[in-house]
């Protein structure tokens, strides 16, 4: 039906590999220099996170305990999650990514940061600690969406643009690229959602991270909510809005997740009142209803048009 994350990371290691987040005292630049995105929580996504003043190492033992007695995990990814983990000198940066790919059992790191905040420097360094301690790369962009009256209206504080060069730059050094979209934002509509699909599948891209959007309490767009100022789509819209991603996306795109996860004392909106795995199973009666399954619809590339007007097939 759909490629799934755990099925990609048992491929790839031959074993079942947990992510063990990492929270750093850092900001971004969207909120040092302005308000930051309007879904933005004060504590930016990292809501079950530890402090950011323990150490990189001790965050990863700390959650390596839990999660190792829990699953049972034998490897694991060391996940730098809150905020945007590249906005920070060079020289720091190294020290955190350094710590990390020493870590017994991490077999790769996973670093969230924004499309504006990818550099040359700092992919270089990634490369040579990958070689050095043998340990893959993932650099998670967040984009959200490819309308771009829809970023600037959520002040993402970047274009579609530094998006593109994020991820040619990235994809030079040979690292996995993970996208974030969120598939109902207010404005948004399903031909969005399709021309996103469409977009990150002609890109070197290898995971998407989809989000059904929570509204965070104290965050601009709850402002905005409470005031009647926005309104979402119903839980069936997203739902079928999802379908209609998959089916556009590229077969092999890895599916990390469906819908958002957010405890429910911290949004004044999420997920309809309806928990994420009832969503789930709601999704996948929708997909056997509509013989639905991902690539479905990827007929779009290669000269589609040459194609549909029989032209390929003239000397």
């Amino acid at each position: 039906m759909y490629y799934k994350y755990s099925d990609y990371l048992k491929n790839r290691y031959g074993t079942k590999v947990y992510k063990l987040p990492v929270n750093l005292p850092i900001t971004c630049p969207n909120r040092e220099h302005g308000t930051g995105c309007t879904f933005c929580a004060d504590v930016g996504t990292g809501f079950e996170a530890q402090e950011a003043e323990m150490t990189v190492v001790n965050q990863l033992l700390t959650n390596k305990e839990h999660i190792a007695k829990r699953y049972h995990a034998e490897k694991y990814i060391a996940y730098f999650q809150n905020y945007t983990n590249t906005y920070m000198p060079l020289k720091q940066f190294k020290q955190y990514m350094s710590a990390a790919a020493k870590f017994p059992d991490v077999v790769e790191l996973s670093i969230s940061t924004r499309p504006d905040c990818i550099e040359e420097s700092y992919l270089q360094y990634l490369k040579e600690i990958s070689e050095a301690h043998q340990i893959s790369i993932t650099i998670e962009l967040g984009l959200q969406t490819v309308n771009y009256h829809t970023l600037q209206k959520i002040n993402r504080g970047h274009t579609l643009a530094e998006y593109l060069d994020a991820v040619l730059r990235i994809a030079k050094y040979g690292f996995c690229v993970c996208t974030h979209i969120i598939l109902n934002l207010p404005q948004d509509t399903m031909e969005d959602v399709i021309e996103t699909a469409k977009v990150l599948s002609v890109l070197p891209v290898q995971i998407v991270k989809l989000h059904s959007l929570y509204i965070a309490k104290n965050s601009e767009m709850a402002k905005e909510y409470m005031a009647g100022e926005i309104t979402i789509c119903s839980k069936e819209e997203y739902i079928t809005r999802l379908r209609m991603f998959l089916e556009y996306v590229r077969p092999d795109m890895v599916i990390e997740r469906l819908f958002s996860r957010i405890p429910e004392e911290d949004s004044v909106f999420s997920n309809w009142g309806t928990s994420w795995w009832k969503l789930r199973d709601e999704f996948e009666e929708e997909m056997q209803r509509n013989e639905s399954y991902q690539g479905k619809q990827f007929r779009y590339i290669n000269g589609s048009a040459l194609k549909r007007g029989g032209y390929l097939h003239e000397s």
